[in-house]
């Protein structure tokens, strides 16, 4: 995209340091007393959060990267790949694992951005009116960020104000994932509320009231409220129409950065300008899954049963797969590939202007999109009332879809039948899910919540075996040794590390 929004982003990450180093204090420590005095320098400093979350230490590249990894449908294919992708992926990870404290830093990173952002919003001279509406969109970001990262950490400090004084970061405990979870709730039906239903250029790399409502029905689905996650969804499919979400014809147009500004199916997604500087903005997930025959670097993979076991007929395969490339004029099967496996061309194919010798893109990276909008409607209502038409009608619109290919219809996935029971249709929910969103990050956090590690990473049809997977251990990372070494506070460390 290449809209004003996203310049003020770049520039106000810049300010603000979006492309910290682990070593530098959290943004968290910012005065903002001094720094805001319109609502223009709010929405700035709004920008400058979304601005973090394209860092390539976040959405950017490696926190997808670690969630690809943590997955049962990728693997690590260049052999030569840096030993974190190998540790994550085996699950041989300690407490000093590299994304462990990456991830936990950028967190607070992007958090202490959001609290300072919220902060300036109430202490302008403004109509209650705009604030509300500053303040809420600080804090849906802020609970999208929260609800990233207490699935993998568990127990974490909640900071909801800017942290002042530096020597604060030392003695801060850790908060319970329940009590977390109630403050991300608040503060997504508090973005419910005084979000607008989209904004007048249609842009969907800012949150909306859509955008906080979809986050909370995911949020309830994860918590196992299925009435909530049902409702919250529905509420959604009530207002697609007021909202401008739907189903897009075609699958591969997701995945093109051509056709991505304004796209009715992205709900959230953030929002690259292709690589102005090193690590700032850069989405590097297309090289990062690329072939390396054609600039990729085939560090992300498919786990080879993902390629074999999924049926070519569903379009999703053909767009999310590629198992020959033209090479110097010569078409060169995947076994004769650097890496001999099939490779992820999901963001490889139409990444925009921005490829730079292979190594950026301009593609958005969607967070959420209105067909998991329709597979949590489905997937709660389920665990409610069992596979009733209206249940059936949902997944069915998302199978519909993949049987479209640009010229043909195929016959593949069928619709879901009726007679399904609740537990049948569950695993059927669970497998829609992992296909429809291949390589969107959604596996990993399906599998930690429905605790399907054993069967998938130890059970017989496993995609990818780990015998090293525990379940007592594995569905957390570890708190990064060096917190731990700076705060006590922070102990016990998360079982088994």
């Amino acid at each position: 995209m290449k809209n004003s929004i996203k310049i003020v982003a770049l520039l106000i990450a810049l300010i603000l340091g979006a492309c910290s180093d682990l070593e530098e204090n959290p943004v968290g420590l910012l005065a903002p007393e001094g720094f805001f005095k319109s609502p223009t320098d709010v929405e700035a400093a709004i920008f400058g959060a979304y601005g973090r979350m394209a860092s390539d230490q976040a959405w950017g590249g490696e926190t997808q990267q670690a969630l690809m990894l943590l997955s049962d449908m990728v693997d690590v294919g260049a052999p030569w790949t840096a030993i974190q992708n190998h540790e994550i992926n085996g699950f041989t990870l300690t407490s000093t694992h590299y994304y462990s404290l990456l991830m936990w830093k950028r967190a607070y990173d992007i958090i202490g951005a959001a609290n300072t952002a919220i902060l300036g919003a109430k202490t302008i001279d403004a109509s209650e009116e705009l604030k509300l509406t500053l303040e809420a969109e600080a804090r849906v970001i802020r609970a999208f960020i929260y609800f990233t990262f207490v699935q993998l950490f568990g127990d974490m400090p909640y900071l909801d104000t800017p942290v002042a004084e530096p020597d604060a970061v030392s003695t801060m405990s850790k908060t319970s994932e329940e009590d977390i979870y109630n403050n991300i709730i608040a503060d997504l039906k508090f973005g419910m509320e005084y979000l607008p239903m989209k904004y007048s250029n249609n842009v969907r790399t800012r949150v909306t009231a859509g955008s906080a409502a979809t986050i909370l029905a995911s949020v309830y689905l994860t918590t196992e409220n299925w009435q909530e996650a049902y409702n919250h969804a529905k509420w959604v499919i009530d207002r697609a129409g007021e909202l401008d979400y739907s189903l897009v014809d075609n699958y591969q147009d997701l995945f093109d950065a051509t056709k991505q500004d304004g796209i009715s199916e992205h709900i959230f997604a953030v929002d690259f300008l292709g690589g102005l500087r090193h690590s700032d903005n850069d989405d590097i997930i297309p090289p990062l899954t690329g072939n390396n025959f054609t600039g990729g670097w085939s560090i992300l993979i498919p786990s080879m049963l993902v390629y074999t076991t999924w049926n070519p007929e569903d379009y999703r395969r053909k767009v999310s797969l590629a198992d020959t490339i033209i090479y110097k004029g010569v078409a060169k099967p995947y076994t004769e590939f650097v890496v001999p496996r099939p490779y992820l061309a999901k963001y490889w194919r139409f990444p925009g202007n921005a490829l730079r010798g292979g190594r950026r893109s301009d593609n958005n990276y969607v967070l959420y999109r209105y067909a998991e909008v329709l597979l949590i409607a489905a997937e709660a209502q389920n665990e409610l009332k069992g596979p009733t038409a209206e249940v059936l009608g949902y997944i069915n619109q998302v199978r519909g879809r993949a049987r479209r290919w640009p010229n043909k219809i195929s016959d593949v996935p069928a619709d879901v039948p009726a007679g399904l029971t609740k537990d049948e249709f569950r695993n059927v929910i669970l497998e829609e899910r992992k296909l429809e969103f291949a390589f969107e990050y959604k596996r990993w956090f399906d599998i930690k919540r429905r605790k399907l590690g054993d069967q998938a990473f130890k059970g017989e049809n496993s995609l990818e075996p780990h015998p090293g997977f525990d379940s007592g251990k594995h569905y957390l990372l570890p708190i990064p040794q060096t917190e731990l070494d700076i705060n006590p506070n922070l102990k016990p460390q998360n079982p088994g590390y």
